[in-house]
């Protein structure tokens, strides 16, 4: 980038928020910062059971409080009008060379708006593809159409897209992006604060599910799975960690099949976090397959892989392929009978010392794979390369002009 460059980061989710999303953006801000670039991020007020965090040295934080769902959630179209319709208004106080837009696109088209009017590039960090989750959600078909509508316009206009996987590249060149413009980079996770050097939580014998509990994630296949084998392991328990959409329900269902045995223990700090994943006998990863989410690669799996800690991952094929390929644990079908023969052969690895030999290797591959900060520092080349894009198209409009005002003086 051109010495001191303004990158402003428009994102509903930062640190301390404990969400992927906030992950991402809160390591791209310290890869920037580190560069030297000025950063500023317009995000939210967190939530009051978010964790209590510095903001990140060199980065400058501006919080707007907005409208949240009864979990805490920015999630729903009249919290995100919440966050996106001040932000108009911020951006167009901002001073900025580059723009970097996370998703929904709700904000993507804000942010570029804003920068079609300022004449500045922006860059769309597309984790994962909106118009594909709205759909599988039964979402009305205007909606879905509007949606589209949207995320398309962004993918159109953005100088560059950040895309976190080849499948989700895939997705995006179907809604008309571009693939000259699109950059992926992976997707990752903390390696310095998800890591087998931390002390376990507790020492019985539980199964371990760690962040948000969706529709489309549907975890209620692990309790009904660990309701087949409750019985000849009356010592197991089943341990969640974060919030959503399917609490409740999940609260329910466990009092029902498995009561007192299912312990939810609300939004904990990613250190917190780390010390349940590393004491457990494995870590529990869903997705709902043919429901538009078969690409994902959820970052719990790299959560548990960089803790050493054995995936047992149910769901579709991209998902539970990586959990094979790095032999991360087991993946098996998104079924409670297929699980629950999983999570007898991972309590037998448990007890026979499999777990604890394949820790070090598991660690390993994370490191190697999916740190989070070799995957903000590739987003960073990108941004960078936009920089320097536009200063040479500044410049050398610039010198036409000047070449044409000295023509007409001559």
């Amino acid at each position: 980038m051109s010495p001191r460059s303004s990158v402003v980061i428009a994102s509903r989710l930062f640190p301390p928020e404990v969400s992927a999303g906030a992950f991402r953006l809160g390591a791209l801000a310290r890869a920037l910062a580190g560069r030297g670039e000025k950063v500023v991020v317009l995000t939210t007020t967190p939530p009051a059971h978010a964790p209590t965090t510095l903001d990140t040295s060199g980065v400058t934080v501006r919080r707007w409080p907005v409208l949240r769902d009864a979990g805490g959630n920015v999630r729903g179209y009249v919290q995100y009008m919440s966050f996106d319709a001040p932000l108009l208004l911020r951006l167009l106080v901002t001073r900025f060379d580059v723009a970097v837009a996370e998703s929904p696109p709700t904000t993507g088209l804000v942010v570029a708006l804003v920068a079609a009017l300022r004449r500045r590039p922006f860059v769309y960090y597309a984790a994962d593809v909106w118009t594909d989750g709205v759909a599988s959600m039964g979402a009305p078909r205007f909606v879905v159409r509007v949606m589209r509508w949207m995320e398309r316009t962004v993918l159109r206009r953005a100088r560059s897209i950040i895309s976190v996987s080849d499948e989700v590249t895939d997705r995006l060149a179907v809604l008309g992006a571009d693939r000259t413009r699109v950059v992926t980079v992976g997707n990752g996770i903390d390696t310095d604060i998800f890591t087998p050097k931390a002390e376990p939580a507790d020492d019985s014998s539980y199964f371990v599910y760690t962040g948000t509990m969706s529709e489309w994630q549907q975890p209620d296949v692990f309790i009904r799975a660990f309701a087949l084998i409750a019985d000849e392991h009356p010592e197991l328990r089943l341990r969640f960690f974060g919030q959503g959409s399917v609490e409740s329900s999940l609260r329910e269902l466990a009092e029902r099949l498995v009561p007192g045995r299912v312990l939810f223990g609300g939004v904990v700090s990613p250190a917190e976090s780390t010390s349940w994943i590393r004491g457990a006998a494995g870590a529990l990863v869903s997705i709902v397959p043919g429901i538009g989410y078969d690409f994902a690669k959820p970052t719990k799996t790299y959560a548990a892989a960089a803790t050493g800690t054995p995936v047992l991952f149910a769901g579709p094929a991209v998902g539970a392929d990586l959990v094979r390929s790095g032999s991360l644990g087991r993946a098996v079908e998104f079924d409670p009978q297929a699980v629950a023969r999983a999570m007898l052969e991972l309590l037998g690895d448990a007890a026979d010392g499999t777990t604890d030999s394949e820790r070090p290797r598991r660690a390993a591959w994370a490191q190697e794979n999916v740190s989070l900060r070799a995957v903000a520092d590739r987003v960073a080349d990108a941004i960078a390369q936009v920089a320097q894009e536009t200063t040479r198209r500044i410049v050398h409009t610039a010198r036409t002009t000047s070449g044409d005002s000295e023509r007409r003086a001559r």
